[in-house]
């Protein structure tokens, strides 16, 4: 077996264009001073060698890994969604992406420790749970992006893009209640900020439109599948049911809708669903969930943009940018439909 073909490397270039490692440098960097006929000799003789810099070194030399470092839930296609943006962004800046994740057994703050170890100059974080006096002290000793999560005015330092998620179950209550629904519960998902923000959004908009009397939170302990099905389970043993739920997010949507389809519940003729962040599972033809969404797209430019103008053009501060939450209409709500009458046995009967 024959060994893999040697790397050209700079001198090599070098002594084919019969000129110094120096001037060649100086070329490929298209920096000042060599001539215009050593100009073109050198890249006629790198092309032809087929040389490729060692961007490893390079970086190396200049102190610089270039690598932004993205922080996830492997869990949640949504997260995986604004990873993609976030890669093709980073890629037309000139920055590579390195990825770690939150699984069962690994936390966030692994997770973090993972991208710092890998020499990230900035990270971006989607929805991460930490206090903000810890994101602010991250913050101070590289540049930190937080995505779709509110902070509040203690994060100095720390850039924020978000879609308020007061506003996202508000629009998911406004479309129900635009449908004639009146009953309409939340399907909760603990206690972090993020959870706490769209619990409050479904609250506010249940009593600005004089629903107060019929407010139903349905208690759940995370944003994954789990969540839907216990809430199911909840609610076909409850004596009474509402006529439609907004839940936590599309992962608890999707677990909900499937325990009621195995019960036999007509959604949404006995129950409309609602989720909230249009992850790509959401626009399956056999899920077709109405849900609330956030742009991905500008979610992820913005993350970067905002991270590459504090390493490269040396920005200090706080920015923060708010998106509109967008309602996706499909086919998992709908007006309220007559729900069956209960078994009526006469007094006296067995």
């Amino acid at each position: 077996m024959t060994g893999a073909a040697r790397r050209v490397r700079l001198d090599d270039v070098a002594s084919a264009a019969g000129v110094s490692t120096a001037s060649v440098s100086l070329v490929l960097r298209n920096a000042p001073g060599p001539s215009a006929e050593t100009r073109r000799r050198v890249l006629e003789t790198a092309q032809r060698l087929g040389y490729r810099p060692d961007r490893a070194a390079s970086l190396l030399a200049s102190r610089r890994s270039r690598l932004i470092g993205l922080l996830i839930d492997v869990r949640s296609p949504f997260h995986a969604e604004v990873a993609e943006q976030v890669l093709d962004r980073a890629e037309r800046r000139g920055y590579d992406l390195v990825l770690s994740t939150i699984t069962r057994r690994r936390g966030e703050d692994r997770a973090v420790e993972t991208l710092l170890d890998s020499r990230c100059e900035g990270l971006l974080l989607i929805g991460p749970d930490a206090p903000v006096p810890r994101l602010a002290a991250l913050a101070a000793s590289v540049p930190v992006v937080v995505l779709c999560r509110r902070l509040g005015e203690d994060a100095d330092g720390v850039d924020v893009v978000r879609v308020p998620d007061t506003d996202g179950t508000a629009l998911a209550v406004d479309h129900l209640h635009g449908l004639g629904h009146t009953d309409i519960a939340y399907l909760d998902a603990g206690t972090g900020t993020i959870a706490q923000d769209r619990r409050e959004g479904y609250l506010g908009a249940m009593r600005a439109r004089g629903l107060g009397a019929s407010i139903r939170v349905l208690p759940g302990a995370d944003g994954t599948e789990t969540t839907g099905i216990d809430a199911a389970r909840d609610l076909l043993a409850a004596d009474t049911r509402p006529t439609a739920v907004v839940a936590f997010n599309d992962r608890c949507a999707v677990g909900l809708l499937d325990a009621l389809q195995r019960a036999g519940v007509d959604v949404p003729g006995a129950i409309s669903v609602m989720g909230y962040d249009d992850d790509p599972l959401s626009r399956m033809a056999h899920v077709n969930l109405t849900t609330v969404g956030q742009d991905t797209r500008a979610l992820g430019e913005w993350a970067v943009d905002a991270v590459v103008e504090r390493l490269d053009g040396g920005r200090a501060g706080h920015r923060e940018e708010i998106l509109a939450p967008y309602l996706a209409v499909r086919g998992t709500t709908g007006p309220p439909g007559h729900r069956p009458a209960l078994p009526h046995r006469p007094a006296g009967t067995p």
